[in-house]
Parts: C-alpha cells; structure tokens; sequence
C-alpha cells in the first residue's frame, strides 16, 4: 500500500506542476498574461488558432486529476494509519504468566570493615654450601 501511495504522491507533485504552467501560459482577459510575455505567440502556434479552448480543457482535466489523486491519497494515507494502529495493538499475543513463589532469602555473613590481607612469607635462609 505504501508503495501505491508513494506513486500516486509522485504523480501528484507532476500534476501540480503542470497546472501551475499551464495557469501562466493562459491569457488573461485584459492584458495577454504571462503567457503571452513569455512566449508571445507561441502558445498560439504550437495548438492553433484556438489555443484558450485547449489550455482551458487542459486546465480542467489537470484539475480534476489533481483533486482526485490528492483525495485518493489522503484516504489511503488514513487507512494506512488505521491498520498501522491495529497492527501494532496486536504485534505480539499476550501471555499469561503464572505467579511463582519466592524462594527464600539467604542471609549473607556481615561484612568485616578490616581490610583483609594476604601474609608475607619470607623465604628460609640458604644452608651455607661445603666444599
């Protein structure tokens, strides 16, 4: 599912990004819009002599694409929430564990606040050696 929501996310963004150019190459009623500043003619010549027909159709039909695809989106992203919710309720069963019994408890010597050392040994004097 994520991978689904991931494409149609893309999609999403190319479809935005479209309407955006498509809205600027657009005239506007008064002045000829950016449009006609940036390309002059050119809208014009690439589609006809009919070009505010087709770029209002393109417009509508990138609209309506972009409102569907983002509303199939956030209904996915809320099932995916939902499931991803459910999931992790019941991740792992629960078990019961019985109650043990304490075993009992040793009492450990006290402790001698001397400090405990190792004796020195020295070593026995050698025998004297004879000739």
């Amino acid at each position: 599912m994520s991978i689904v929501l991931g494409i149609l996310t893309f999609f999403l963004i190319i479809i935005s990004l479209f309407l955006v150019l498509i809205v600027l190459a657009q005239k506007a009623k008064s002045d000829g819009g950016v449009g006609a500043a940036m390309g002059g003619g050119m809208t014009e010549a690439a589609f006809g002599a009919d070009t505010g027909n087709v770029l209002s159709k393109a417009t509508i039909y990138a609209a309506v694409a972009f409102f569907v695809i983002a509303f199939t989106v956030y209904l996915g992203r809320i099932y995916e929430r939902k499931h991803a919710h459910a999931a992790a309720n019941n991740a792992l069963p629960t078990i019961s564990v019985p109650a043990a019994v304490p075993a009992p408890a040793t009492v450990a010597p006290a402790a001698t606040t001397a400090p405990v050392t190792a004796p020195v040994t020295t070593p026995a004097p050698e025998a004297p050696k004879k000739p």
